[in-house]
């Protein structure tokens, strides 16, 4: 015998003004332990040889997989609108961001 389905709570969400501004970021490091997953996200310059942490987000191991999941779903219907998201370098590429040619200006 099956379990009737709970209806989903709602949940308010407070968004205050500083918040709703934002934090651009286009690089995102990432760490875990046992019990944390750890997402640090910063902003590279172009011909700047380091990134600044601007926010630091820890969540639980189910919150992760969560967000992996929203993000997947989220990343597939911007596709379906918008086109494939090409990733400069490849799929395989480790290079992401900016990347500085010897003499300081930016490479694509």
């Amino acid at each position: 015998m099956q379990k009737p389905k709970q209806p989903q709570q709602q949940i308010q969400v407070e968004l205050d003004e500083s918040a709703a501004e934002g934090i651009y970021s286009n690089f995102v490091l990432t760490g875990n332990t046992a019990a944390e997953f750890i997402l640090d996200f910063a902003r590279m310059l172009p011909g700047l040889k380091k990134a600044k942490v601007l926010s630091r987000i820890i969540m639980t191991p189910q919150s992760a997989k969560s967000l992996q999941a929203v993000l997947s779903r989220t990343i597939e219907q911007y596709e379906a609108n918008f086109g494939e998201i090409k990733i400069h370098g490849g799929k395989d590429s480790s290079q992401i961001g900016f990347q500085a040619k010897e003499d300081g200006s930016e490479v694509n």
